[in-house]
This record gives C-alpha cells, sequence and structure tokens, in this order.
C-alpha cells in the first residue's frame, strides 16, 4: 500500500507540475517555503535601478514617472543588473502598436557583460505578435491578457549581470512605453545553470527545397525551448494550403538527416488536416487568416524537453499541398512549385515523386493530394537555453528589412 501511495503522489506531483503556470513551474521549493537569500527587485521607469527602497522618488511619490519615451533611433535601458540573479517577468506596453512598432521595436539582452546579446528580435516576434498585432492569450511561457501587452514569464537566470534594452529603429517616436522587469538577486546560480537565447530571423521569399533556418547551426550544451514563426503567404499559390513542411530539428552531429523530425507544420503544433486560430499552454496558432494569407503559430518544448550536447540545428521546409488538378493548374500558370509527392489513398498507393530522377509527368500520375516545394515570406524567433552567454548568431536584419511587405490586420 506504502509504495502504491508512494507512485500515485509521484504521478501527482508531476500532473500538478504540467498544470501550474509557468513560473511554479520553475519554484525549486514549496511557495510556503521562506527564501532569506533571494532579493526581490523590479526595474521600472518609477525605480530604473532596482534600488532598495528608492521606488517613487517622483511627485511626493504620486506616480510621478510611470512611464518613458524613446525618440527614433533611440535606445532605453529597461534593465541594467549586476551580480547574480534571475529574471521571472517581463512586461511592457506602448499606446501604438501598429505593425511597423511591433517589427521596429528591437529587444535585446546581454548577459554576463558579453559583448553580443544571447536576445535578439522584434518586440513584436518575441512576444508572439509576428503576424502585426497582439491577441488576447495566456500560454506557458508569453501572455497578452487583453492584446495591449507584452509579458514574459520565461525564467532567465545570470552570473555576473543582465543588461536589457529596447531599441526604437523605426522613424516615429514611442511616446508612451510602460514596463517592469522582476527578477531576484541571488548569492549564487548552480554551475549547470544554462543561458537565456533569441533569435529572430526572416526570409521574404523561400527558395523551392531549401529549408527555412529557425535556427542556424550553435555549439554547446543546452535545451531547444521551442519557436514562434509567421507565414505570409505568396498569392500566385491563392488560398492552398501552406503548411506541409515537416519540422526538422539536427541534434548533436546530425549532418544530412535529423534525429528528430515532424509530419507537418500544423502536425507540429497539435494541430491537423490545417489549422484554425487556437491558443495552448505549449502550442497555439494565434493568426490564422486565409483571406489575407497572415499565419503565426508557436510551441513550447516544456513538456516533451529537447536537451542536446554538442550542437542544434532547426530547419522548416516551406511545402504546400492540394488536389492533382490544382497543382497542375498553377504549374501550367507558371507558378513557381516542385512536386514531392502523391497520397492517391492508402500507403501503397503513396507516390514518392523525388526517388526518380526523371518522374513521369504529373498529369499521368494517380489523382490524389500533392505535397510540393513552394516560396513564401517566413520569419521566426527560436528561444533556446545555452551553456555560454553568447550564441555566434548573426544581428538580426536591419529594421528596413524588418518591415517590408508587412500585412496589417484588416
Amino acid at each position: 500500500m506504502a509504495d502504491r501511495r508512494g507512485v500515485a503522489g509521484a504521478l501527482v506531483a508531476a500532473l500538478c507540475a504540467l498544470l501550474l503556470p509557468a513560473a511554479a513551474i520553475t519554484q525549486e521549493v514549496p511557495l510556503y517555503q521562506h527564501q532569506p537569500d533571494q532579493a526581490p527587485r523590479w526595474a521600472s521607469p518609477e525605480n530604473p535601478n532596482a534600488e532598495p527602497g528608492a521606488g517613487g522618488r517622483e511627485n511626493r511619490g504620486a506616480k510621478g514617472h510611470p512611464f518613458e519615451t524613446i525618440p527614433a533611433g533611440g535606445s532605453l535601458v529597461l534593465a541594467d543588473i549586476k551580480g547574480p540573479g534571475v529574471i521571472d517577468r517581463m512586461w511592457l506596453t506602448t499606446l501604438f502598436r501598429t505593425p511597423e512598432v511591433l517589427r521596429s521595436l528591437r529587444l535585446e539582452i546581454w548577459w554576463d557583460g558579453a559583448r553580443t546579446p544571447a536576445v535578439s528580435a522584434p518586440l513584436g516576434d518575441f512576444f508572439l505578435g509576428g503576424a502585426g498585432e497582439m491577441v488576447r492569450m495566456e500560454t506557458a511561457l508569453f501572455a497578452s491578457p487583453e492584446g495591449r501587452s507584452f509579458v514574459s514569464y520565461i525564467p532567465m537566470p545570470f552570473r555576473k549581470g543582465a543588461r536589457i534594452v529596447l531599441t526604437n529603429d523605426g522613424a516615429s517616436e514611442v511616446m508612451l512605453l510602460f514596463y517592469d522587469v522582476d527578477f531576484r538577486r541571488l548569492k549564487r546560480v548552480a554551475p549547470d545553470t544554462l543561458y537565456f537565447h533569441a533569435w529572430w530571423s526572416r526570409d521574404r521569399a523561400t527558395r523551392l527545397g531549401e529549408p527555412f533556418a529557425i535556427l542556424p547551426r550553435i555549439t554547446g550544451r543546452g535545451r531547444f525551448l521551442g519557436a514562434t514563426v509567421t507565414v505570409f503567404t505568396n498569392p500566385a499559390y491563392g488560398k492552398t494550403w501552406w503548411g506541409e513542411g515537416e519540422m526538422k530539428i539536427f541534434l548533436d552531429g546530425d549532418r544530412d538527416l535529423p534525429t528528430l523530425i515532424g509530419t507537418g507544420t500544423e502536425d507540429y503544433i497539435g494541430s491537423g488536416w490545417e489549422q484554425g486560430s487556437y491558443v495552448g499552454r505549449f502550442q497555439g496558432s494565434l493568426i490564422a487568416d486565409a483571406d489575407r494569407g497572415r499565419w503565426s503559430f508557436y510551441r513550447f518544448h516544456i513538456p516533451d524537453p529537447i536537451f542536446f550536447n554538442r550542437d542544434l540545428r532547426v530547419a522548416l521546409p516551406q511545402m504546400g499541398g492540394a488536389q492533382k488538378a490544382d497543382v497542375m493548374r498553377m504549374m501550367a500558370a507558371g507558378v513557381p512549385l516542385v512536386p514531392v509527392n502523391i497520397a492517391a489513398g492508402n500507403r501503397a498507393a503513396f507516390v514518392k515523386l523525388l526517388d526518380y530522377d526523371k518522374p513521369a509527368p504529373l498529369a499521368q500520375q494517380p489523382d490524389g493530394w500533392v505535397d510540393f516545394y513552394r516560396s513564401d515570406d517566413v520569419s521566426a524567433v527560436a528561444y533556446f537555453y545555452l551553456d555560454r552567454p553568447e550564441n555566434g548568431l548573426p544581428p538580426i536584419a536591419p529594421v528596413a528589412e524588418r518591415v517590408a511587405g508587412l500585412r496589417p490586420p484588416k
């Protein structure tokens, strides 16, 4: 009986860990246990240096400095922390959240005095707003309760210091920026503690058959936490389905073939047979706008951790699908595509077109669903932990490239 109770208790604890908020998942001790060696601090406009007993100095403590302004081309230090600690939460909001503003504001974070940032991404994309708008959502790592704010619950530990900077690469002043960075000062962090990283990239016209690099190869030990991806579909393909590409995760020396591979883009985020809009703790599709060709989705590998010991690379081929007759019409019209297979029914009728040097013309193939390489505008933020404060990735694209071709909501 005692053994069964022990097993049951372990199962309940595991379930609770999955159901509790993300901040609670990271707790190393029960919520009711006092931790005297952890000093809570908030960096905000009312106490920018997060000093003890120094908040609300202006206007006799009556909300004298609740927001900041960032001029065009200017930067604002959200937090500059010395010594070891962990960031538990970040919150921001600003009055104007147009697609251009979401892509023009650049969020960067440096750990331990490093020369290059570990986090570098447009503000909107980092907080799952890559399609140019914030929507109501509450996930394990990010939230925007009413679509007007940016909230992160990602735990971000550091050993010697942290510096968070928001840069306005746009042409207009950001007049009303409210924020706070909530962290704890610690005596020390564990030797095996990893640093948080995030990196944004975009390819406005993916090349046929060449996977989009969600994360180029990085070296070291770490954990792939997940990604948010935005797709602006190429109008040449009409409303045909764009998400047949299989997520590929290359681990620890993988070269041509990955260790981890899925079965389709919507399958990777837990859906199937194309996708609509939905919000989940670990996976979701915040924007599914087929009329305007706007899609934005995410997955966080929290219940299914992905660790690596030597290196990591993450890629997503851009592949679509349609019935054979529709594919033939697009080919006749000169639309760029490469058919790769035909699903004509059961497994025995599946045709792998790329297994042949010269496959028979598509017209002579059986009727069915045809998957094909296509070209779309794809961007992504990769989230990961690494055993070092720098990742060696290139700087993100300049603002002109970031804002080009945006598709605002109606």
